[in-house]
């Protein structure tokens, strides 16, 4: 069991005890679920009458609503939501994918592995990867030739990462996820598809997480590219030739189409789409369920979708919509009948 008292928390998150330094915290929890060994967060006021009900042994919050809290141990820090993933972090009881090299890994003779891997059962090794230290790589996984895996990474069950891709030092790869698959690229001569074969490779970077079942396509000609800090929820589909760059964040169900570029520390809602060959900036945020066809230059919060209505009225305003162009010349035509009159 993971165990640290809350003086220990509180200088690795760089905040102030309130109440006994010398209590030992276990794990974590809710304000509502914690228990007197677990400590809670307490990022928006709203929440804040949960702390006289709360069971938890300590909790963490910012200096505001630590002013009038009850007798309660706390972490005082300026960001309570931070501080707590990290908590979290040190306190984590998720287990490794894997312990040890299981006798059913299967390691071609020229692959390398670095120190202190761990290949769970059934994980194919192909000719010419590269492991490195202190990776672990969960059961029926396969790793294809030529791969190189950075140190420190964590690769779930069941996961495909195809020849010559690149995964960064510290990344976690869910399971499902396939790195590599080739991109959509076929040419049509004669109501036929011709396939054009996919010869670049997936470039991840370092601390990048890669959601269960999402796909990454390798590049057409160049690489497709997920650049360092960057994480990705699950069932996302990144398109060959697609560059993202550093610490964008990508809900799950997002569709990035080919040779797309998303700027640093950009937010993509779930279910978004992102046309092809387009650009968008640093520090775009764009809403859920949103389409984007053109690029967006300027930073800012973006969205598009239409959000559910009831039947009746969606049906209604679906008719509307079918009259818009006949609308769009009705008031031109005013428009236009008005200047002559001025």
């Amino acid at each position: 069991m993971t165990e640290y008292s809350l003086k220990q928390l509180a200088e690795y998150v760089d905040g102030e005890v309130r109440g006994d330094a010398n209590l030992v915290v276990t794990g974590v929890g809710t304000l509502q679920s914690a228990s007197t060994a677990q400590i809670a967060f307490l990022a928006n006021s709203r929440y804040k009458n949960q702390l006289e009900t709360s069971q938890a042994g300590a909790v963490i919050l910012s200096p505001k609503d630590a002013e009038d809290m009850p007798a309660i141990n706390a972490i005082v820090v300026s960001n309570p939501y931070a501080a707590f993933a990290k908590v979290a972090q040190r306190l984590d009881t998720t287990p490794a994918p894997a312990k040890g090299i299981a006798e059913t890994a299967k390691v071609h003779p020229s692959a390398e592995l670095g120190e202190n891997v761990a290949l769970g059962e059934y994980v194919v090794i192909e000719a010419g990867a590269v492991i490195g230290d202190n990776v672990a790589i969960g059961a029926h996984t396969h790793i294809g030739p030529e791969v190189n895996v950075g140190a420190g990474t964590k690769v779930w069950s069941g996961v495909h990462i195809y020849h010559r891709c690149v995964i960064g030092a510290q990344c976690n790869i869910h399971s499902g996820a396939i790195i590599g698959a080739d991109g959509f690229g076929w040419a049509p001569e004669n109501g036929r598809w011709l396939k054009i074969p996919q010869i670049g490779r997936v470039i991840i970077g370092d601390n990048v997480e890669i959601g269960a079942s999402t796909t990454v396509d390798r590049g057409a000609l160049d690489d497709t590219v997920i650049s360092n800090g960057c994480i990705i929820d699950n069932q996302c589909q990144i398109a060959h030739n697609v560059f993202i760059d550093e610490n964008t964040a990508i809900a799950g169900c997002t569709v990035l189409a080919g040779s797309c570029r998303i700027g640093k520390r950009c937010m993509i809602g779930g279910a978004s789409a992102i046309n092809g060959h387009i650009s968008i900036c640093d520090d775009v945020q764009i809403m859920g369920f949103a389409m984007v066809i053109k690029e967006i230059t300027e930073p800012g919060v973006y969205a598009s979708g239409i959000p559910a209505t009831h039947h009746r009225e969606w049906r209604r305003n679906g008719a509307r919509y079918r009259q818009l162009d006949d609308l769009f010349k009705r008031v031109k035509g005013i428009e236009q009948e008005l200047q002559k009159i001025k």
